[in-house]
């Protein structure tokens, strides 16, 4: 019998809270964990069932508020190694010193060298990454479980009145993986995913009819359990000013879907629009009831950037590929090869990644062609060329945009993804231009 994660946290009488959390705490594979439309897999089922008591103490530790000491005292670990891991991933503090539930006491133990390995016997020591459809973002994948809980979980309509969303905002700097969540969002909810084509939404020729996207829109709603993306979702849905002229067909759009939101729910259609930036979207757009489920969809963080450029380099390979002997070789099949390069990237989107991928595979490739061999040495010359080639995107532009999506992040969710924000501002400070010191004016003189 399949069950989602609420029905078996019911079973097994501990918090659906904690089962998520523990997950995250002892960085399980969400696919290892849970199938595409969020039912328990049988190896979670049989690891849970069979550890149901340290489960339970995971859940009863997660609920209580606790100290630095003593977190120390009970793993019999240095106060000042557990404080440097909980400054690093919980910033959040009570004034009294007692940390929120989110910080688990196992978890802590886990990241200072604690054995945990019963756990991972049920999953494997690690998943194949080519059998992954996402990499890392686990915070990231529940927070959108949240927000799709009345979706996942209709009771909640009934017990507590949370209306299921009209509309989402997806919102990012370009190539942070905007259109992949929706897409991941339409296989959560079990909806079929239709992406708004630019063409949708143009005006028609004559004055008496309706405009194209009126008419696609009025056909979308017959259709039962679907998912509209839209793209530009914040030029589209820009707000008038004195100083800002909107388009015809732009205003056009608008009116429509401010026209149709109602229907949304009734109809079981959700949209979700695509922004750069929230900042200058008409605030009536997001109002209640409207577009008002925002999620930040950030650029990879050092460990995600060296999974995936692993996961890019060996994607599609085959068991005797030529360039999965050339990446054994130098043993860059494993991620430890890869954390150099990837602390280089800092904040480099998904986009830039994949680019960089194609570039590195094409030098290896050019000098297995040149020298006819596979003891292909990947030195940081070819490195370094493909790293250059890939941060061509890295303009002043994207930069500004991730610095606004910082704020806004901050503005809207920082305390679910406090250490992402934090790491992404120190990763963008580095590219902050330092101010040359000025000379001083007039000549030098030598003093008698």
């Amino acid at each position: 019998m399949t069950q989602n994660i609420t029905e078996f946290s019911e079973k097994l009488d501990i918090s659906e809270e904690s089962l998520k959390q523990f997950i995250q705490d002892f960085d399980l594979d969400i696919s290892a964990c849970l199938s595409p439309k969020l039912n328990i897999t049988q190896n979670f089922e049989t690891f849970a069932i069979e550890n149901q008591e340290f489960l339970k103490k995971y859940d009863k530790d997660l609920s209580e508020e606790k100290s630095i000491t003593q977190i120390a005292d009970k793993i019999d670990q240095p106060v000042e190694k557990v404080e440097e891991i909980i400054k690093n991933n919980v910033p959040n503090i009570y004034d009294n010193g007692l940390y929120r539930s989110s910080v688990s006491t196992f978890g802590i133990d886990r990241k200072l060298g604690g054995n945990y390995q019963f756990i991972y016997n049920y999953f494997g020591n690690k998943s194949e990454l080519t059998q992954r459809d996402f990499v890392g973002y686990r915070d990231l994948f529940f927070y959108i479980y949240d927000m799709l809980e009345p979706f996942i979980n209709p009771e909640q309509s009934k017990n507590w009145g949370i209306q299921k969303a009209a509309g989402i905002i997806v919102y990012g700097p370009p190539g942070s993986g905007k259109i992949f969540w929706a897409k991941k969002i339409a296989e959560m909810i079990d909806f079929e995913f239709f992406e708004i084509q630019k063409s949708k939404l143009k005006p028609t020729s004559s004055i008496d009819e309706k405009t194209t996207f009126d008419s696609y829109l009025s056909e979308m709603l017959k259709k039962d359990k679907i998912i509209l993306f839209l793209e530009n979702f914040d030029e589209i849905m820009m707000q008038k000013t004195e100083n800002r002229i909107i388009s015809n067909n732009n205003e056009e759009v608008q009116d429509c879907i401010f026209h149709n939101i109602e229907k949304f729910e009734k109809e079981n259609l959700l949209m979700i629009g695509s922004a750069r930036e929230l900042a200058g979207i008409e605030p009536e757009i997001i109002a209640p009831g409207r577009f008002d489920v925002l999620i930040p969809i950030f650029p990879p963080n050092l460990h995600e950037r060296a999974e995936m450029l692993l996961y890019n380099m060996t994607k599609n390979l085959s068991d005797d590929a030529t360039l999965l002997k050339i990446l054994k070789e130098n043993k860059a099949d494993q991620i430890p090869f890869w954390i150099e390069t990837a602390e280089k990237m800092k904040v480099f989107s998904n986009t830039m990644i994949v680019d960089f991928t194609q570039s590195l595979k094409k030098r290896i490739r050019s000098s297995y062609l040149k020298n006819r061999t596979e003891q292909i040495i990947i030195n940081q010359g070819i490195l370094e060329a493909s790293f250059k080639e890939s941060a061509a995107k890295l303009t002043n532009d994207y930069l500004n945009n991730v610095q606004q999506f910082v704020l806004e992040a901050t503005t809207n969710s920082y305390d679910r993804f406090a250490n992402r924000i934090e790491d992404l501002k120190k990763e963008l400070s580095t590219y902050k231009a330092k101010e040359k010191p000025t000379k001083p004016i007039g000549f030098k003189t030598d003093e008698a």
